[in-house]
């Protein structure tokens, strides 16, 4: 057997840069490029490898670690999990640093490879710089704090191990039904460390990205189930979109005359203007989607997870409501007591469609709801006095009336999820990519630089609150460095509008969520802080317009839309007392109140949420 000697991250790299996807005759690479801050765990043997073998690798360098993994999901994402990237980190801080962005990876079941540093193997010193100490388990670092958001896990503690371990980090990352983050820890005297390794180690290999078909069992009982139900109701999440299913879902929807309801991570299944189309389902949703889904007798779920603001905490579904799920996992199919039809949602719609024929009922029944919803969006994103400070929902409308089908919108935490969920009107099956498993504050401005990495020339925009834009500006040093267009719309409202809105709501008073000066006796009162994002932004390299009006607004959005360089929109907004605003939550979302308090506020919040938790059921 012929040999190469190479170190350990020598010959990771190597072995990331020849292994490749494969999806109905679409060949990619597999790692595309590689994420990295270097330091005392990672510069002299990943680091080291990176530059030895850069023409093989693409690397960008980043500025948090966190963010890097954001990067890295947008672009898979992006790429509908046939492609991904690496992240490497030194040991330490950089290793931990990674927890937040491998639990939102494993959530959204998007593939991402997480590289940290590790403490020695062989043990020379005993601690070295950053390492972790138990008086009771010799063998655990600071890595292991990944191991449970992480799909897979391994410390390569032997040249050797890298074999195995590179193998089935490959095998999870392609896997539609178990792919997340995947971390391999790498001690760094065995990154530096060389071996003899097989050249047959570093061939072209390809992972065929399977399509599972569904039971005959399991699509013969799914068949009659859609036959006897009399107000069925389709609700499509992300797993549509990551199968390519979006035209499988159009047809099956058209043929058996089913209104379709979406996720945060589904929507956009169908054209807005679709007439099958009902809009966001949930405590999100839209009022047409609400009310079909309190009527449904069969809920048919479609690459969903069923998170507690799809289902409205339990509420939403009636109680006599059978669920039919198709998953391309088990665990999924089988959630709400469904019949599962496990399958990958493309050929699983295929099959059904297949197989109901001519079966087919009237999509009229909701289309005048549809069109009322739609009036109430107009009157959301109308704007009578253009020389006013735009709302939020204005923003959005200026929005609307500017992108098409090519624009992607970016979004993840605070208020605009749910104004997103309940108003956009998506031209394009991946116009909207709002993260709303993990919600991260901060994930929107690297996650946007991902996406513009996987989809080159076209206009993405990163939609922030000030909040999460305080959580987490560094990559637009990145952006800057990269020389990519990132727009970036930053919502100035001094605070936490959702979590503000939601204080209120449960009886805390908007305690601690506006950015004003803390008082002696623990308030906060006074005008908001003289914070400006903008000038900060500028500051890290962007070029930045600030309209004053909704005016304004408009031709700044068209501004940074025609821009080739990263260019921001800062936009002080109006709070919507005097004008239309978001139309108010469909349903209910379960945040438990104090059961007792002296306060008139939390009281009432209290007596409001035991009227609505009787409402609560459990599908079995």
């Amino acid at each position: 057997m012929s040999t190469v000697r190479l170190t350990t991250a020598q010959a990771l790299v190597r072995f990331l840069a020849a292994q490749y996807t494969e999806r109905d005759g679409e060949r990619r690479r597999l790692i595309a490029a590689t994420w990295g801050i270097f330091g005392h765990g990672n510069v002299a043997g990943t680091g080291q490898a990176l530059v030895e073998d850069r023409a093989l690798m693409p690397f960008h360098q980043g500025r948090n670690e966190q963010a890097m993994v954001h990067a890295a999901v947008g672009y898979a994402r992006q790429s509908n999990r046939l492609s991904a990237h690496a992240v490497t980190t030194s040991i330490g801080p950089g290793a931990t640093n990674l927890v937040t962005g491998a639990a939102l990876a494993t959530v959204n079941r998007l593939p991402v490879l997480l590289l940290p540093g590790d403490t020695f193997a062989t043990r020379p010193a005993d601690p070295v710089l950053q390492q972790l100490q138990l008086p009771s388990a010799g063998d655990v670092s600071v890595n292991d704090c990944l191991r449970p958001v992480s799909v897979y896990f391994d410390r390569v503690g032997r040249p050797e191990a890298l074999v195995p371990a590179a193998l089935e980090a490959a095998r999870v990352l392609t896997d539609p039904a178990a792919t997340g983050a995947v971390t391999l820890a790498l001690p760094q005297d065995v990154q530096a460390e060389a071996y003899d390794w097989p050249e047959e180690f570093f061939a072209e290999r390809t992972w065929r990205v399977r399509r599972p078909r569904p039971d005959a069992a399991e699509l013969d009982t799914a068949v009659r189930a859609v036959r006897a139900a009399e107000r069925p109701l389709v609700v499509a999440g992300g797993g549509v979109r990551y199968s390519g299913a979006e035209e499988a879902l159009r047809t099956f929807a058209e043929r058996a005359g089913l209104p379709v309801a979406t996720t945060q991570a589904g929507k956009g299944a169908l054209p807005y203007d679709h007439p099958c189309d009902v809009g966001g389902v949930g405590h999100t949703g839209t009022e047409t989607a609400a009310a079909l889904a309190r009527t449904a007798d069969l809920v048919i779920g479609v690459g969903t997870r069923y998170t507690d603001f799809t289902t409205a905490s339990g509420t939403l579904f009636p109680g006599g409501a059978r669920f039919l799920n198709l998953n391309v996992t088990g665990f999924d199919a089988h959630k709400q007591a469904a019949l599962p039809l496990v399958a990958d949602a493309r050929e699983g719609l295929t099959a059904l469609t297949e197989a109901l024929g001519d079966h087919r009922r009237d999509t009229g029944r909701w289309a005048a709801s549809k069109r009322r919803w739609q009036e109430r969006v107009d009157a959301a994103y109308a704007a009578p006095d253009e020389g006013a400070r735009p709302t939020q929902t204005q923003v959005l409308g200026a929005l609307d009336t500017l992108v098409d089908a090519s624009d992607i919108l970016i979004n993840a935490a605070g208020s605009l999820p749910g104004d997103l969920h309940k108003l956009w009107r998506p031209r394009s099956a991946d116009q909207y990519h709002v993260e709303y498993g993990y919600s991260c504050m901060g994930y929107e401005i690297p996650a946007a630089i991902g996406v513009l990495l996987a989809a080159p020339g076209r206009p993405v925009w990163a939609l922030v609150g000030d909040g999460t834009y305080l959580m987490n500006p560094t990559e637009i040093v990145t952006a800057v460095q990269e020389r990519l267009p990132l727009r970036l719309v930053v919502l100035q409202n001094h605070g936490y509008a959702s979590i503000g809105g939601l204080s209120e709501a449960v009886g805390a008073e908007r305690y601690g969520t506006d950015y004003r000066y803390r008082d002696a006796d623990g308030g906060f009162t006074g005008p908001p802080l003289p914070v400006d994002l903008g000038a900060n932004a500028a500051s890290l390299g962007m070029r930045v317009l600030r309209p004053r009006t909704v005016r304004d607004l408009r031709e700044a959005l068209r501004e940074a839309r025609a821009a080739t360089v990263p260019t921001c929109v800062y936009v002080e907004t109006e709070t919507p007392d005097t004008v239309s605003g978001p139309p108010p939550a469909p349903a209910w979302w379960d945040v438990p109140v104090a059961e007792t308090a002296t306060r008139k506020a939390a009281v009432e919040a209290r007596e409001e949420y035991d009227r609505h938790v009787t409402a609560r059921r459990r599908h079995l």
